[in-house]
């Protein structure tokens, strides 16, 4: 029930970054893949920048995914997970506390983004779900556990 209580201020996790780094028609864009529709936002930026904690959180993971490549998912506020992809290289560990604002990564293009410009692809995932979210989109009933990273992040 703590998690639900604490306050969730969430920051842009690429240095330096800002609205006009990222397309905000991405989220939920078809057709993305393997995975159909693209469930969260690439954030662009240059190769080397560093990629910080956009939330207070507890690393869960940090590792190695195939289509994510160096990835790190972080447990924050509100029982939400924080996914962090296509790092260069991963600069924390897994069951690190962090504060918003902490070195996680290197802003690179690993995972299924080799030779794509160097991105950032953050997703928030729900962990419990909110049926309210789902629509008529496709995979819309995934929405009841993914959510627009950039809603987040357009006033900043």
């Amino acid at each position: 029930m703590i998690g639900f209580m604490l306050p969730e201020r969430i920051s842009m996790p690429v240095s330096g970054a800002s609205q006009s780094d990222w397309n905000s028609d991405t989220f939920w864009y078809e057709p993305w893949g393997k995975s159909i529709v693209h469930k969260g936002i690439d954030i662009f930026g240059t190769k080397g920048t560093p990629v910080v904690s956009a939330v207070d959180g507890l690393v869960i993971y940090a590792g190695n995914i195939k289509m994510g490549g160096n990835v790190v998912v972080i447990l924050g506020p509100k029982w939400r997970f924080h996914y962090f992809a296509h790092l260069q290289s991963v600069e924390t560990s897994t069951l690190t506390p962090l504060k918003t604002g902490s070195l996680i990564g290197i802003l690179g293009d690993s995972g299924n983004a080799k030779g794509k410009p160097p991105h950032l692809h953050y997703s928030i995932v729900r962990m419990i779900p909110a049926p309210w979210a789902i629509d008529s989109a496709t995979q819309g009933y995934k929405k009841a556990f993914y959510i627009d990273p950039g809603a987040f992040l357009t006033d900043q």
